[in-house]
């Protein structure tokens, strides 16, 4: 049996093992309703528990039936009956009442609720949703450094920054639980393997590592949004709700007011890859039939924008604002079939300013 063998058949057989699929349980959103989410009740189980392990008039196996009991009663009666929640948690009852077949595996799952999940939680609530704050100070000092030229710098430095800064304190929070979880093992007097310990290390790893992916996932799909709306204030300009009775798949992040009463869309997207078939149900017909002049898609990378989506959009009346100096825009702006749908970033803030009927020249 190889090294590796070995490693392989020891996490099998080791109790330890449930921590990782204990803790993707309790956050389970779609099959259990993210029971984990929820620190007060998993405190209350795992006091509850601790108290009953402390017991010394009591022998193991009474210990795991009523330890057992706890875990499964309380998680079960945790949210009113009648309700979607209840249902998933008397779901995720049912699971755990599979699972936890001895002694170990309660141990497991206390350690898990208590050192993983609940740390977790704590951790991840101190890394933002957004990443607004780490863009906003650097974007104001781009604009007022470089002007209205500079909105195509900001939209690249905006996902940097947020990026980098989300990350770094991700990194700080991880390495921070990660060493009290190492000592708090510690501290339990509970015989364990070094592979156990590494089995109940790992497991904290992945589970924080794949909720932290989740989370960037969100602020991904937040950040070009938040953008925008840092622009339209700095410059002043006015914006609106979408129109009424305007239905289409189209993802629109900032509407504005023209001087003549029509509408004007925003859309910041990284990439149309995928999405250009929504983009594209917005025709030209439906947008005059809502009083829309135009939407205007703000792209941070357009090599998936093919001559043909860029014809057949711009012809529904979608303009692209490319970056100045990508070879797309080069291309398009001197092709006579293309120029009209595409427009220099450099020019957006005096575009907007234009149709808003604002003093251009007030605008650096």
């Amino acid at each position: 049996m190889t090294f590796a063998d070995e490693i392989k058949r020891a996490v099998y057989y080791s109790p330890w093992r449930n921590c990782y699929w204990f803790a993707r349980m309790l956050m389970n959103t779609d099959q259990y309703g993210a029971v984990g989410k929820r620190d007060a009740l998993l405190m209350s189980i795992v006091s509850q528990v601790e108290t009953i392990l402390e017991q010394t008039a009591l022998n193991e196996e009474e210990k795991f039936k009523i330890c057992r009991d706890i875990i499964i009663n309380k998680i079960s009666n945790s949210s009113k009956r009648g309700t979607k929640a209840a249902v998933l948690a008397n779901d995720l009852a049912l699971a755990l009442d599979t699972e936890i077949n001895r002694i170990d595996d309660v141990i497991a799952f206390i350690i898990t609720a208590r050192y993983i999940v609940i740390p977790t939680n704590e951790a991840l609530s101190r890394v933002p949703s957004n990443d607004v704050e780490f863009c906003y100070e650097t974007a104001k000092q781009i604009l007022d450094s470089l002007g209205k030229k500079g909105v195509v710098r900001l939209l690249g430095t905006w996902d940097t920054l947020g990026v980098k800064g989300c990350l770094n304190l991700e990194r700080n929070e991880i390495v921070g639980e990660f060493t009290k979880l190492i000592a708090n093992l510690n501290a339990i007097s509970c015989e364990r393997t070094e592979i156990e310990t590494n089995t109940i290390l790992t497991a904290f790893a992945q589970e924080f590592e794949r909720r932290a992916g989740q989370k960037r996932k969100s602020r991904a799909g937040n950040s070009l949004e938040d953008v925008t709306t840092f622009i339209f204030n700095y410059y002043g300009f006015g914006s609106h709700q979408k129109p009424d009775h305007f239905q289409t798949d189209i993802e629109v992040d900032k509407w504005f007011k023209c001087t003549d009463g029509w509408s004007i869309g925003i859309s910041c997207k990284r990439t149309l890859r995928e999405r250009w078939k929504q983009v594209s149900s917005a025709d030209s017909n439906a947008l005059s039939r809502y009083k829309i002049k135009e939407i205007w898609h703000l792209m941070t990378y357009d090599r998936d924008l093919s001559d043909d989506k860029l014809v057949m959009l711009g012809q529904q009346r979608q303009v692209f604002y490319l970056s100045d100096s990508s070879d797309k825009y080069m291309q398009t702006s001197a092709h006579p079939g293309m120029k009209d749908y595409v427009r220099p970033l450099s020019r957006l803030i005096d575009d907007i300013a234009a149709e808003q009927g604002k003093n251009i020249s007030s605008f650096r």
